[in-house]
């Protein structure tokens, strides 16, 4: 899941790129870039991959 977030925010930083949008500071194409490089690195990690099932082994 928090791959597919980060290629979202990949493409939304493109756009703002490309099409020269004016943004505040806060929503600058580097740093939704660097969101979705966050949200990446987590999902290489594997945080948000799902529920381990901890009480049941067999």
């Amino acid at each position: 899941m928090l791959g597919i977030i980060a290629a979202v925010l990949f493409f939304l930083a493109f756009l703002i790129n490309a099409a020269e949008i004016s943004t505040n500071d806060v929503f600058t194409s580097t740093n939704v870039m660097l969101i979705g490089l966050a949200l990446l690195a987590l999902h290489a990690a594997g945080v948000g991959s799902g529920w381990a099932a901890r009480g049941r082994r067999r």
